[in-house]
């Protein structure tokens, strides 16, 4: 997969976690192996990947290629089952909104803007941010979206508040995942919303699969979150859960054999049947329960 892209720094010696404290529980770092290349904190569990990444080799993982090949075999492609999958994000956030509190909403991690457009009516104002220049320029110029490309940890917003945050399937790719919640705190104030999705390491998919489960695979995974390493990290920064499912996707057929047969078992003459049957624009519902859909309000 696109772990291959680029070579890394030297990761950080076994029984080390990055930094001198583990960005969950705030301890000194003390992790061991728990499989090859991936650490886990002794105190509290946390789970991440054995690697130090600069922000240039990082976001060099999410150019045009991420969208095109690398992760996706065509991200735009696919918007039809993207925004079925957002309506069902949308659905279960609207349980926790209050119209006249909850207007203005921002995405970090936006890619092509597919869920602000879905969201757009139920909000006064809805924008995103986001690295890739594909995605925000579609979002941009196809979809007229107020989308930014910029670096979120990067970027001045002054005094500016939002009332609902979203990161769908972005945590686990940040460098520093507890800088970004620090930040959405700060541009916070009580009673506004903060939704994401990720994997949750303790699922019994992912214990059963251990190293093999197919959301290991840095560096574009860096972080493997449980249901109570997510709550530690939320609460530490003044959020508190107030919901917690695993959620299913709409997947298209396309997509899914592209990842199997081209990204992982290298095998592209098994896939161009398939491609050019026209199957890739068929899909289906499909739920291993080990993602995390988690919404978090501010105290």
């Amino acid at each position: 997969m696109s772990s291959t892209r680029i070579k890394p720094d030297q990761p950080a010696p076994a029984d080390t976690a990055p930094g001198d404290l583990c960005i969950v529980c705030g301890r000194r770092a003390d992790a061991a192996p728990l499989y090859p290349g991936i650490l886990r904190c002794r105190a509290c569990g946390y789970v991440f990947a054995d690697m130090r990444l600069t922000d240039e080799e990082l976001f060099k993982l999410y150019d045009e290629e991420f969208f095109t090949g690398a992760e996706f075999s065509d991200y735009a492609a696919d918007a039809k089952f993207f925004r079925k999958n957002f309506a069902l994000r949308l659905r279960e956030i609207k349980k926790f909104l209050d119209p006249a509190r909850h207007r203005r909403l921002l995405e970090i991690g936006c890619a092509y803007g597919f869920f602000l457009d879905v969201a757009r009516d139920e909000f006064a104002r809805v924008e995103g941010i986001d690295i890739t220049d594909a995605g925000v320029r579609y979002a941009r110029e196809e979809l007229r979206l107020n989308v930014l490309q910029a670096d979120f940890l990067a970027h001045d917003y002054g005094a500016r508040k939002f009332d609902v945050v979203c990161m769908w399937d972005t945590i686990e790719h940040l460098r520093e995942p507890h800088r970004y919640v620090e930040k959405i705190a700060a541009h916070t104030e009580a009673g506004a919303l903060l939704a994401l999705t990720t994997g949750d390491i303790e699922s019994l998919n992912a214990r059963v699969r251990k190293d093999r489960w197919r959301l290991i695979h840095p560096p574009t995974h860096l972080h493997y979150f449980s249901p109570k390493s997510i709550a530690q990290l939320l609460d530490a920064h003044g959020f508190d859960v107030v919901y917690n499912r695993y959620c299913g996707f709409y997947r298209s057929i396309g997509n899914m054999a592209y990842n199997v047969l081209v990204l992982r078992r290298q095998k592209p003459a098994l896939y161009r049947p398939l491609e050019r049957l026209g199957v890739g624009g068929l899909g289906f519902y499909l739920n291993l329960y080990d993602i995390m859909y988690v919404i978090a309000r501010r105290r």
